[in-house]
Formats: structure tokens, sequence, C-alpha cells
């Protein structure tokens, strides 16, 4: 039987923390490692995160992640240590730019460039966050919903994630939502405070923003995450970092799909604070294969 930990943040605060390799002032190297996982694969948006924790550890402290772009090319194997690569293309004046590989058995299993820069000042506007939310605290926990499900999936969806997921809609775990309409919305936290740089928050916030970014897709057609014989896989994903914000307070999560053809469909989403104030906005492509279309 799986043991699951008291505290689930706990997981996010072990994948965060990274074993240096390597260092010179062209590449680092690092490894990095899984939790346990049901299904032997590797969350993409653990990659992701230990990515650009690896690449925030090779720029000055004042350079702040504001944007990351990478591609999913192999699924990664979660018995294995994860070797990542950093090189250090370019220190500007106000911009640092890294590229970031992840391998395992000598292959490429992602691949990431992303940019750091020095507070400036500018403009500013942001779109505002959509009204009549429900609120976090009147929402249920996943645990609440699945956690009675004697079955390893449901029950590592419902202790074993890092991050209170609370859904504004109904969730897609078991059925179909009640409407097809081509949005998702999630509030999210992690269960207890962590104290990290908003270098190492802004991986957190990658970390997360891949659990339910393809979700419009399925509302949208009708689809459960349950449905028999269907493959889905995450293609790409970008993130733009835009202001200051705390993981282990909420977070809301509005996404849309603008667009879905050739098993491919893609999710757009904006991030906000409890107050409003949009923190980021997220977009990927995800392969979707319905037995429908086989």
């Amino acid at each position: 039987m799986t043991s699951y930990p008291d505290d689930p943040t706990d997981i996010l605060r072990d994948v965060l923390k990274l074993e240096r390799v390597t260092a010179d002032e062209h590449t680092s190297t690092f490894l990095g490692h899984t939790p346990p996982q049901t299904r032997g694969r590797v969350f993409g948006g653990q990659v992701m995160a230990q990515s650009l924790v690896a690449a925030s550890h090779s720029v000055d402290a004042d350079r702040l992640l504001h944007s990351m772009h990478c591609y999913f090319i192999r699924a990664g194997d979660a018995t294995q240590p994860l070797h990542i690569t950093v090189d250090h293309h370019r220190d500007g004046r106000s911009f640092s730019v890294r590229h970031v590989e992840v391998s395992q058995h000598d292959k490429v299993i992602l691949s990431l460039t992303c940019s750091f820069q020095t507070m400036a000042e500018g403009v500013e506007h942001y779109e505002p966050m959509p009204e009549g939310i429900p609120h976090p605290n009147d929402l249920p926990p996943i645990s609440a919903l699945i956690g009675m499900i004697d079955d390893p999936a449901a029950q590592e969806l419902a202790y074993h994630r890092p991050f209170d997921i609370r859904y504004a809609y109904e969730p897609l775990f078991i059925r179909p939502g009640s409407e097809k309409v081509n949005r998702n919305i999630v509030w999210m936290k992690t269960f207890t405070p962590v104290n990290v740089s908003p270098n190492v928050a802004a991986a957190g916030l990658a970390f997360v923003s891949d659990y339910t970014i393809l979700e419009p897709i399925l509302r949208n057609h009708g689809v459960a995450w349950s449905a028999p014989g269907k493959s889905i896989a995450s293609l790409d994903h970008a993130m733009w970092f835009h202001r200051p914000f705390s993981l282990d307070e909420w977070l809301l999560f509005v996404q849309e799909s603008p667009s879905a053809q050739s098993a491919r469909g893609l999710g757009v989403g904006y991030i906000y604070t409890l107050e409003g104030q949009l923190v980021a906005t997220v977009a990927q492509e995800g392969m979707l294969r319905l037995p429908k279309f086989s």
C-alpha cells in the first residue's frame, strides 16, 4: 500500500531541491529526483519546475524569471534521476537567457528556454479577473470528492498532490461535466506555507499550471479523465510571469481553449491573486487522441 505524507506540500519542497553536479561560467549541471508515481512516469510540471530552479541557480538573485517556453519530447521514467544541463546563453545589462535540457537514458526528455530580467519601471495594465467565481473556502478539496475511491490513481490525486486544488465547475475525474463549456476554473495553493525565492515560487507555479490547462478541451467535448481508450499528452508549454505572488495564498486559474484540431488542442490560462491581480499567463498545446477518431 502506498503511504502519503502528512503534508503533501513536502512533495513540492523535495522536488525543488536539486543536487548540483558541476558549474562554470558557461554551463551548470544538476540531478533531480521524482517522488513515487502510480504510473511510473514523471509529471511534466515537475520537470518544468526543476528545469527552472536549475536555471535560476545560474543568475543573480535580482534577476527574476519572466518567461519560459518548453517542449515535452519523451516521457520521463520516475524510477531514474533526471540529468539537468543549463547552458548560460547570455547575460546582458537587464536580461539573462538560459537553455535547459533534461535527459534520461542518454536521451533528451524536455527542452526549455527561459529568460530573467532585473525589475524596471514602465507602463502597466492587466486583464481583470472574472467576477462571480465562488470563494475557494466554499468549494470542496479534491480529497473530499474522490478520496473515498479505493483506486491507486484516485488516491494519488486526492492525497499525493502538493497543491490544494478546488474546482469552480464540477471536476472531470469520473464523468464529463454537466455542460459542454469551453472553460475551466480552479483555485489553487500549497497546503502549508513555503518560504522560497521569487524564482523558485515561479517554478512552483509552473509545476501546478500543468495539472488542469487542457481541461477546457475535455469539458467542451464532454470527455472525462476516466474515459477508456483515450491518449493525452502535453506537447509544449509556455508561461509569462507578470507580478509577485505567494504559492501558499489562493490563486485563481482561469482556462479556455481557443482551438482543437488534428488530434491537438490548445489551452490558454490566466492566473490571478485573490485580490484580482494578474500574476501569470499560460499556454499549452496537447495531443488528444480519442477512441472515436482512432
